[in-house]
């Protein structure tokens, strides 16, 4: 079998991917099957020595599922098992013996997608499809050869040269004019950065697949800061890609995959099906029974170890925003169209897209479950997830195939971007005007004509926010619900509304705007603010329970956070303005080397390092060179973001439903919702 059959997953062979050592094999009640070695041949290529071959054995157990093994005589062999009831580390590994690595690594089509891989459509159904996955979510990956680089990769390595004593892709140097920069000088800070974000890099089965959020020599306790997480990974990555390199990123895209939500999680409790763990880590286990070999595995945390036991709702939407850059930037659309990767795609939409309780088309989530990963007041439907949200579906829409087993996926996709963006440009968007409005509201308004649909009271309206937004310019505020409107102004969710043009062009601008205008207030001595303004004295204490980590102006509260450099620039990039960016980029390069690469700043200015910031961040670090490269060829930075999809303003749900309903809430706001 060629490495491309094995990885498009045509075929079915679970039994013979799978290996683990077994002595006594007759307590299954199953009599073991012999492989020829040419088998084992295709296992692994690390096994082509004739002395290190071993004869194969498979069982079919109910207890334990699959499970093969080489001789007890054999070098190493690789392990995968199904551990009912016990730890997940031992489900999904590559194994070593005795310092010496296998070349094997681990597919990314599990074997529940071997087994089934279709999304049927059920017209009978409320539900928009139905994903039947054969065997539930306890069967486990199949183990297969090592990917085999590509053929041009020589040619990359060719078009790396040395610039100052510094390895860089001159093919990523060139400007608008097609002409190779590689006369620039490669500054010390970005030696330094490259350094540390290469020594950050994960490996797994000898094979490069993430990086740590934090590598501080110095940090005794690193708690989970030296996993992988899918968001801190996403800066990495870019960097990565605009850099040349996309082998590490592939390989993070396949293996974070494979670990989609096939484990139960808190108190015998298991989320939906498609839940993306928030990170990862790779163990090194000894075997039991074995003379000196070991296995590597990946153990992930779907949120049972994170604070407050939260699952992350944003991995799965990080996820698909990068599967999608990884194929714009690196040309190989290929791995969009793997049935695996197709089918995790389904199954994070179809978690997200499931029909609730909820009336809004936003997403409705929990306290801490996104990159402000404790309470701070954000639950219900904040801007961050929502924003995320919509930058997910559009990549969806522009990866998934389309078949008759996707056609009412792709609809449901559609009707949910039209009604969302309709959504938050009508009810999030806050100016100088809609202030006054909502000041002005009227309140226990019941019919379908109301003014005031969500019961908002003009008293919630701050005393800060009419002295600080000012005359032009304007956001989306923090969150809505009913009877509250959140006005604190995010950061992240407002930069994704620019990047993914959740917004319209007049309100991105808008936004830039409200930037550069409390410049001192959003950037001052460090970009950028998570939110403002923080959450102080009693209105602190009630609500993130007096959390002693989100004080005033720290962390998540107020906090400055330089990974948010790239998005801003990225944005600034869009809307035609990078002298922003490169303005906040210069204001970092200052600080960031001498400082050690802080995690995030505290005080209203951003001038003190965090309190417990970790150093050397490596989000820190990608976002800066991820800035610096976007700044040097924008023509990339166009590969990432979105224009204005007019077609989705034309589609109306209301107009597809057959309750004979004849008001719709669009039409008396189309107007001012089409600039």
């Amino acid at each position: 079998m060629n490495t491309s059959s094995c990885l498009g997953i045509s075929t079915m062979k679970p039994c013979c991917r799978i290996l683990i050592s077994s002595r006594n094999s007759s307590i299954f009640g199953v009599k073991p099957l012999k492989f020829n070695h040419s088998i084992l041949d295709n296992l692994s290529k690390s096994q082509s020595n004739p002395a290190h071959r071993g004869q194969l054995y498979c069982y079919k157990s109910q207890i334990i599922g699959y499970r093969c093994g080489v001789d007890l005589n054999r070098r190493a062999f690789c392990v995968s098992d199904s551990n009912w009831g016990q730890t997940r580390v031992f489900r999904y590994s590559c194994c070593v013996g005795r310092g010496r690595a296998v070349s094997f690594i681990a597919n990314v089509a599990s074997d529940f997608r071997n087994h089934s891989t279709s999304v049927e459509a059920h017209v009978n159904e409320k539900s928009f499809e139905r994903i039947y996955i054969q065997g539930g979510l306890n069967v486990k990956p199949l183990v297969i050869e090592r990917i085999e680089k590509d053929p041009d990769v020589g040619k990359e390595e060719e078009s790396r040269v040395e610039v100052n004593g510094f390895n860089v892709n001159i093919d990523n140097l060139k400007g608008l004019n097609n002409e190779v920069k590689i006369e620039r000088e490669v500054s010390e800070i970005e030696k330094e950065a490259w350094q540390l974000l290469r020594g950050a890099v994960v490996n797994y089965c000898g094979n490069p697949v993430g990086t740590v959020a934090a590598n501080d020599p110095a940090d005794k306790q690193p708690l989970n800061y030296d996993q992988v997480f899918i968001r801190d990974f996403i800066p990495s990555a870019l960097a990565f890609l605009l850099n040349g390199e996309g082998e590490i990123v592939k390989n993070f895209l396949l293996h974070t995959l494979q670990l989609q939500s096939w484990e139960k999680t808190v108190d015998c409790y298991s989320p939906g099906q498609g839940l993306m763990p928030a990170s990862f880590k790779v163990r090194t286990m000894a075997l039991d029974g074995s003379n000196g070999d070991f296995e590597e595995v990946l153990d992930p945390d779907f949120g049972e170890s994170a604070i407050g036991r939260v699952a992350p709702v944003d991995s799965g939407l990080w996820w698909i925003i990068l599967l999608r850059a990884y194929g714009k930037i690196t040309g190989d659309y290929a791995l969009q169209e793997r049935v695996d990767v197709q089918t995790g795609i389904r199954l994070i939409l179809n978690l997200c897209l499931t029909d609730g309780f909820d009336m809004f088309p936003s997403l409705l989530v929990t306290d801490g479950s996104c990159m402000i990963d404790r309470r701070m007041g954000i639950h219900g439907h904040p801007l961050e997830i929502q924003a995320l949200f919509y930058s997910a579906l559009r990549c969806s829409r522009e990866m998934l195939t389309i078949n008759d087993a996707t056609k009412n996926l792709v609809a449901a996709i559609n009707n949910r971007l039209s009604a969302l963006s309709f959504h938050i440009r009508e009810y999030y968007w806050v100016d100088m005007k809609k202030i006054n409005e909502i000041y002005r509201y009227k309140t226990e308004e019941y019919s379908t004509d109301a003014i005031n649909k969500f019961n908002i009271y003009p008293d919630q309206i701050p005393t800060w926010l009419v002295d600080w937004i000012p005359e032009k310019g304007g956001y989306m505020i923090g969150n809505l619900q009913p009877a509250h409107m959140d006005f604190r102004f995010f950061t992240l969710g407002n930069l994704w509304t620019i990047i993914s043009s959740l917004g319209t062009t007049k309100q991105n601008e808008g936004i830039l705007n409200l930037i550069e205008a409390k410049w001192d207030d959003l950037v001052s001595q460090m970009p950028l603010k998570i939110c403002y303004p923080a959450l102080e004295q009693e209105e602190w204490r009630i609500i993130t329970g007096s959390d002693p980590k989100n004080t005033p102006w720290s962390y998540h509260n107020g906090g400055s956070w330089p990974t948010l450099l790239w998005q801003f620039t990225l944005a600034c990039i869009k809307m035609g303005r990078p002298e922003l960016a490169k303005k906040a980029v210069t204001l970092a390069e200052k600080r960031l080397l001498v400082d050690r690469w802080p995690e995030y700043y505290d005080t209203r200015n951003g001038k003190f390092i965090g309190k417990q910031s970790r150093l050397n961040q490596t989000w820190t670090i990608a976002g800066f060179l991820t800035s610096k490269m976007l700044l040097e060829n924008p023509e990339m930075a166009s590969l990432l973001f979105w224009e204005e999809d007019y077609e989705l303003l034309e589609i109306c749900v209301c107009a597809l439903s057959k309750t004979g309903r004849k008001k719709c809430s669009r039409g008396a706001a189309r107007s001012q919702i089409l600039v």
